[in-house]
């Protein structure tokens, strides 16, 4: 029977990016959320700016995600470039290279030599990019796949406490838009924890300690200038 592995290493790029958008979401729209209801306004004044949160911060998300993705492939490809113009230039000092590689790793020089002649001659250039650079296809950038990922998440993750807005109370609603949304949160992180091979309860934590802390700092500024005006 073929022994098959199952790695988590391949859902790094779109993981990191859904999750950062979902929390992003909740966190962003229900502080922005709770401390508009803390200022005294009305369940219609919430509404549109919790909407008009949601709007500009899913579209600042794609873009961000974008672009810090993009210049991390470019930097990437940069790299991987200039492996190939000293390959074609000096590919005795590049063997030499990856034989060291392999030494370090705990091959004794003899055999490290072999593997680096083999694997030049195998693939020299993703050789180089996998053991000298780090670069695997499984964690290669995607920043259209992240910007679309975080993009999408973060309006999920918003819509949770617009949606708990609608149906809340008045008079409790920042306290239940508050605890919705915690909750949400350690089910987020302890998600997110899980799927990364981490413990649940640490994410969870984690993450609902950062959202209550913004939540309680937006409510404080708030409460602060609803009773100003």
């Amino acid at each position: 029977m073929r022994h098959r592995e199952q790695h988590r290493t391949d859902r790094i790029g779109w993981l990191r990016a859904a999750v950062l958008g979902a929390n992003d979401g909740i966190v962003s729209t229900a502080s922005l959320v709770v401390g508009v209801a803390a200022a005294h306004a009305s369940r219609s004044e919430i509404l549109v700016a919790g909407s008009a949160g949601l709007v500009a911060g899913a579209l600042s998300m794609a873009a961000g995600e974008y672009v810090s993705v993009s210049s991390q492939a470019d930097t990437e490809r940069a790299d991987v470039a200039r492996e190939r113009t000293e390959l074609a230039t000096a590919p005795a000092a590049e063997e030499d290279e990856l034989t060291g590689i392999y030494v370090r790793r705990g091959l004794d020089p003899s055999l490290a030599r072999t593997v680096a002649q083999q694997l030049t001659a195998h693939d020299a250039l993703k050789a180089h990019a996998r053991d000298e650079l780090g670069l695997i296809d499984e964690t290669a950038t995607r920043p259209l796949q992240a910007a679309l990922a975080s993009a999408a998440t973060f309006a999920v993750g918003a819509a949770l406490p617009m949606i708990t807005v609608t149906l809340a109370p008045t008079a409790t609603l920042p306290l239940v838009v508050a605890a919705v949304s915690l909750v949400c949160l350690a089910a987020l992180g302890a998600l997110a924890a899980r799927a990364g091979g981490a413990p649940a309860a640490v994410g969870a934590g984690r993450v609902a300690f950062w959202g209550a802390l913004a939540m309680g700092v937006t409510a404080g500024v708030g409460a602060l200038f609803g009773t100003a005006m």
